[in-house]
């Protein structure tokens, strides 16, 4: 015989109920005839109930003021008698759990029974003594059937509990085997949905490439880079200006006296935020940012700008280069680059390669949030996968474990 006994999920059950039919059948018998017992012990607990109810209940019809506060007592005692036996849960069936459950349950309804009896039926004397002994006998084998359940809980049935949750286990092994086949073909069915949406989405993609790669949209963007290199010449050229330019547009700003007129103000604007379209759109030989220069210029000679001798001296020597038409080449290439981006713009050919652009553009957008939703879907798939094989795993090893502990045999489920 191997050391170690190797059986599928579907085959483990079998052997095991095969090995503990001697050990669990005469527990279950004798469980279930507890059970019965405890059954006819509350049921004759309830009718006894029922009989002090009836005999409480022709008092009170008496009128007898002798009896008569005593028999609403033991009315109302006998209702609650009759509510709390009603409402045990006796197990239809038989596991230790089950059973342990309601002696619990039937515990607790004899203990607060028992406080009620001790609190009130001194109280009822001398009245009601047969009624109150009929019930006490009752009562009292009821107890006795319930002490008999929690003696063979704690004392046999205890011992064959580990094997019974195992058998339990191996159900729920194979319910968790048929939802991981479950899970696993949903998430093979949204694969087969992704993979297509995957493809579409590349030759969207790639269409949009070959749109953007040639014809006017590859023009345009060379001429685009063109016009970034220009700005960052044109920055470059005023970079001394700079904060002598931010320094006149707050005094314009507050009224303090720049001297700029309101068309002078917006065109320092736009060379501060769009030093190539400033120069591109200004008359040859840029007169606007020269007005502005001439009036910077006395602005910082009066130190009206508050700049270091340094900052002053540096602006004043652009502020002279420029005056001297020192961004005249600059401002005919801008004008010119400025003259092709809008011939490109302009184009019916450029027209209608925007107008596809923008349809395969919003194509490839639904088909990202299509992807992106059914990749959702699938990684919630994959991790409930993932989820379910680890309790299997860990179920397998549970049921190796108890197998071992209760009979002594090892085995591994495959």
């Amino acid at each position: 015989m191997p050391d170690t006994l190797k059986f599928s999920s579907t085959e483990i059950k079998s052997w095991l109920e095969d090995h503990t039919r001697p050990i669990l059948d005469p527990v279950h018998v004798h469980a279930q005839k507890l059970r019965d017992d405890m059954r006819e012990a509350i049921q004759s607990v309830v009718e006894a109930s029922k009989l002090i109810f009836d005999s409480s209940m022709k008092e009170i019809e008496k009128r007898n003021m002798r009896v008569y506060n005593r028999a609403r007592a033991l009315n109302k005692l006998s209702r609650l008698f009759l509510d709390r036996f009603k409402k045990v849960n006796v197990p239809d069936i038989v596991s230790y759990e089950s059973l342990s459950s309601f002696a619990q349950e039937a515990q607790k309804v004899f203990l607060v029974t028992d406080i009620d009896i001790r609190n009130w039926f001194p109280r009822l004397s001398p009245f009601f003594i047969m009624d109150r002994r009929k019930f006490l006998t009752v009562y009292e084998k009821a107890k006795l059937a319930l002490t008999a359940l929690n003696d063979f809980l704690s004392k046999e049935y205890v011992k064959t509990k580990t094997l019974e949750e195992t058998l339990q286990l191996i159900d729920e092994l194979r319910n968790l085997e048929r939802q991981s086949v479950a899970i696993e073909a949903e998430r093979a069915s949204i694969v087969n949905e992704r993979l297509p949406l995957e493809k579409e989405l590349a030759e969207m993609e790639q269409k949009i490439a070959d749109l953007k790669s040639k014809g006017p949209i590859d023009q345009l963007f060379l001429v685009e880079t063109e016009i970034d290199a220009l700005n960052n010449e044109i920055h470059h050229a005023l970079r001394h200006l700079q904060k002598p330019f931010k320094k006149v547009q707050a005094m314009a700003m507050q009224g303090g006296g720049s001297g700029l007129t309101l068309e002078e103000q917006k065109a320092l604007e736009r060379y501060l935020e769009k030093p190539f379209e400033a120069l591109a759109t200004e008359e040859a030989g840029y007169p606007l940012l020269k007005q502005i220069l001439q009036k910077l210029s006395r602005l910082i000679s009066e130190d009206k700008l508050k700049l270091k001798p340094d900052k002053a001296k540096k602006a004043e020597q652009t502020i002279n280069e420029v005056l001297h038409d020192s961004l005249r080449s600059l401002q005919q290439r801008c004008a010119m680059m400025a003259a092709q981006q809008r011939q490109i713009l302009n184009s019916t050919k450029m027209a209608e390669i925007r107008a596809a652009l923008a349809e395969y553009q919003e194509q490839a957008k639904q088909l990202k949030a299509r992807k992106i939703s059914v990749e959702a879907h699938e990684a919630i798939k994959e991790r409930a996968y993932r989820e379910t094989l680890e309790k299997i795993d860990g179920l397998k090893r549970a049921i190796e474990k108890n197998v071992y502990s209760s009979l002594g045999v090892k085995i591994q489920i495959l």
